[in-house]
């Protein structure tokens, strides 16, 4: 019994040390984050610029 409960903490233990040196990388290509951040500060910038107009409107 000891035997067999030793075999399962060390197969427990080997299962846990040989996951814990797997690393997952994600490459993002430069250029297609950097088009995405762009338009994304565009669409911010339209919608200030909207709320600008709105105001002034409302103002008038």
């Amino acid at each position: 019994m000891q035997r067999k409960l030793a075999w399962i903490v060390q197969f427990v233990f080997a299962t846990m040390l040989l996951s814990a040196c797997v690393t997952i990388n994600i490459y993002f290509p430069a250029a297609a984050a950097e088009k995405a951040a762009d338009k994304i500060i565009e669409e911010v910038w339209q919608l200030e610029d909207e709320k600008k107009e709105e105001k002034e409107e409302k103002e008038e």
